[in-house]
């Protein structure tokens, strides 16, 4: 049966879900991001049904090419850190974000303030973590200083931008197509190409989510009326072979085959290819696709969704952190020992994000009200 979200569940449950439901997926996904499902079988003698340890197990600190990260035992990555960060800024901002707000406030996050890292096990700058699409932000607008808008253009175009966009979903909570228009002005720090309409698209999922009688379908429904080229083809592609699986363990191969024709990466995922991760409108990211091929064959369950995404490999950390916030956002359960578990080990609070970008959301959504008002009063004066 597709799970149908009850609408009596309030904004800050969903909130909560989606920022804990994509955190608790990005630490279970960790330990085998980069393998492929058969490898992630033999090493771990059958699927992966919960937190697991390293891949490399005591010799993470010097095996490549995951050291000096300890990925693993219920350690988010930087899909959370990155996440978290984003709700830092819209604490700050109180308000809509744009490329700017990633220039005024993330970069100077990401450069100036010592936090713990629990991949590192140690206090430092969430510079030394992150990834090189990452980094790129740092040196673009702090030492480049080029305008935000543009500043996506000529980066690796992979998820490293949708990565992080549940937030910009959630501010605009059942507004799908407010969130992508917001996330695409966010991204564009950040990413371009396909990259940053995953970004756009992935935000909207979220949003979509939130309605008061969101399903899976709703969902990619709304997906699919605002992605563009090779990101919306990939979406229906995937989606439609999710509908004639009946778990996670027979949409393996099919997800796979349906998003390769427009994904550049490639079938080894530790090598691609010369053209991979290049601007182009007939390719997409893989991760978001297989992220909503999950949700639909879970039919919207939290659990399902997320083990689907962890086992399918490759870039499963940010594919079960964007199954994760739909999921979670759309109502399912995270299992509590789960969320407890990765707060724990990552030595972070979960909900306290959620919290606040709770209030935050409220403020904004109170904001726009405000200024529709005034647009409707002046445009009524000039004869509307």
């Amino acid at each position: 049966m597709t799970l149908t979200c009850d609408e009596t569940v309030p904004l800050d449950e969903r909130i909560t879900g989606a920022l804990v439901g994509a955190a608790v997926g990005d630490a279970l996904g960790g330990p085998v991001e980069g393998h492929s499902p058969e490898q992630i079988v033999e090493r771990h003698g059958g699927r992966v049904h919960g937190i697991v340890g390293p891949w490399h197990g005591d010799a993470w600190r010097t095996a490549r090419p995951a050291a000096p990260y300890h990925k693993g035992d219920g350690h988010v990555t930087d899909d959370t850190l990155m996440t978290h960060a984003l709700v830092r800024v819209y604490a700050a901002v109180r308000d809509h974000l744009d490329a700017y707000a990633v220039a005024e406030h993330l970069v100077p996050d990401l450069m100036t303030t010592p936090r713990w890292i629990p991949e590192l096990e140690a206090e430092a700058i969430p510079l030394q973590r992150i990834f090189l699409a990452e980094k790129w932000l740092v040196a673009r607008l702090h030492h480049g200083h080029v305008d935000p808008r543009e500043a996506g253009v000529g980066n690796i175009v992979n998820c490293g931008a949708a990565m992080y966009m549940a937030p910009v979903g959630l501010v605009n909570a059942a507004n799908p197509a407010g969130a992508y228009a917001e996330a695409l002005d966010v991204a564009g720090a950040h990413q371009s190409s396909y990259g940053r309409e995953a970004a756009a698209v992935f935000a909207a999922a979220v949003a979509a989510a939130c309605a008061p009688d969101a399903t899976p379908d709703s969902v990619v429904a709304a997906c699919l009326s605002l992605a563009k080229d090779g990101t919306r083809a990939a979406i229906e592609s995937v989606c439609e072979a999710a509908s004639r699986c009946t778990d996670f363990e027979s949409a393996l191969r099919p997800l796979r085959a349906a998003v390769a024709p427009y994904d550049t990466v490639g079938p080894d995922y530790r090598a691609p290819s010369l053209g991979a991760r290049r601007p182009s409108r007939l390719h997409a990211i893989e991760e978001l696709p297989v992220a909503l091929g999950m949700m639909v064959v879970a039919h919207g369950d939290y659990r399902h969704a997320v083990l689907g995404s962890v086992n399918y490999g490759r870039d499963c950390d940010s594919i079960a952190t964007m199954a994760g916030a739909i999921t979670g956002a759309l109502g399912s359960e995270i299992p509590p020992y789960w969320a407890k578990a990765v707060a724990e080990a990552s030595r972070l609070d979960l909900d306290a994000p959620a919290r606040t970008l709770t209030k935050v959301t409220r403020e904004i959504f109170a904001r726009d009200v405000s200024r529709r008002r005034a647009h409707e009063a002046a445009f009524s004066r000039i004869g509307g």
